[in-house]
């Protein structure tokens, strides 16, 4: 399979199959995959959050994580909290919760040394509660980067209330992990579709669109973004972005360009390891910006194995997508 890209081609061999298509099994007795998108649900933060939660979420114990990464050859996951997320509207609530999955989170990487790694869960929009979480995670959880959602209720990444996360963000260098969520405005729109079928991959856009065109990317360089699910729909939308950072209004806001701010961004292959997802992907972006995830407990990890080693990268890409560009992020991982 011959795969056009829209950017300067990478160093490398051609397209092959690869040996590690199918379930993985042979893979795993030598774990090597990092999985940067990789759910879990506390005790605590399913006793709050119950009524919001998916079966899925429900149903997961550290047993099956552990469990579906030795199946896959996971070595280390880095884990994060699903959606609702920790804020539901009480700023109380969500302090506390946003605590006690951190905590819970740091327990896991102790415990099983080597196979967690974490991003820590804000609870924005408390912005204070928020400062003050970032420090805790990253200075004393020694969390490997932080976990936000790509909107708050009618709020996206890049709003100008968030400005002091932000900024706090761009001064530690952090690695920001970001999970789509279905806005106010987009919920309930089709019957019987669930918001994770259309609305995730479209708000990951919107908080994309908002980070450009608020002119937080390029003021912000040094957050290290990645977007779950191959940056949903921005793939098929990216000739409209580049245009949009054209127009009078967006142009300063972007002063290196849309395509700059989009090539240095990283997106994670969870829910699109299938020919039409890979496809575009990896026409908008480098191999170098695309991190293997797994979207754990809604997908498995042999799955990945499978839909990526028949999509027909080479090894030495599915190398790097598997574990070596998320050892550019996590370098203590090596």
């Amino acid at each position: 399979m011959q795969r056009g890209r829209l950017y300067a081609a990478d160093a490398g061999s051609g397209p092959i199959a690869s040996p590690q298509s199918g379930s993985g099994t042979a893979a795993a007795a030598k774990p090597h995959r990092i999985d940067t998108h990789h759910h879990i649900a506390p005790p605590k933060f399913i006793d709050e959050m119950r009524a919001l939660l998916q079966p899925p979420t429900l149903a997961w114990t550290i047993e099956k994580s552990i469990e579906d990464m030795d199946r896959a050859g996971v070595a280390t996951s880095i884990t994060s909290i699903t959606t609702p997320g920790v804020w539901i509207g009480d700023h109380e609530q969500g302090r506390r919760v946003a605590r006690e999955c951190n905590d819970f989170a740091a327990r896991l990487v102790v415990d099983y040394p080597g196979r967690f790694g974490m991003f820590a869960a804000l609870p924005l929009p408390d912005i204070d509660a928020s400062l003050r979480e970032i420090e805790y995670g990253l200075d004393t959880l020694k969390a490997d980067g932080i976990s936000l959602f790509t909107s708050y209720r009618d709020k996206w990444l890049g709003d100008p209330s968030f400005e002091p996360v932000m900024a706090e963000l761009n001064r530690r260098k952090a690695v920001v992990y970001t999970h789509p969520e279905a806005p106010v405005c987009c919920r309930n729109l089709i019957p019987g579709i669930n918001e994770a079928v259309i609305e995730y991959g479209t708000d990951t856009a919107r908080a994309i669109a908002r980070l450009l065109f608020s002119g937080t990317a390029s003021r912000y360089p040094d957050i290290r973004w990645i977007f779950s699910h191959g940056g949903g729909v921005l793939p098929m939308l990216y000739e409209r972005f580049v245009r949009a950072g054209n127009l009078p209004q967006n142009k300063p806001q972007v002063p290196n360009g849309v395509m700059h701010e989009l090539l240095r961004f990283y997106y994670d292959v969870a829910q699109i390891a299938h020919p039409p997802g890979l496809s575009a992907l990896t026409k908008m972006v480098p191999i170098s910006q695309i991190l293997w995830g797994t979207d754990f407990p809604f997908r498995l990890g042999w799955e990945y194995n499978k839909g990526l080693g028949e999509f027909g990268f080479s090894e030495t890409d599915l190398r790097r997508i598997e574990r070596d560009n998320a050892l550019t992020l996590l370098p203590r991982w090596r």
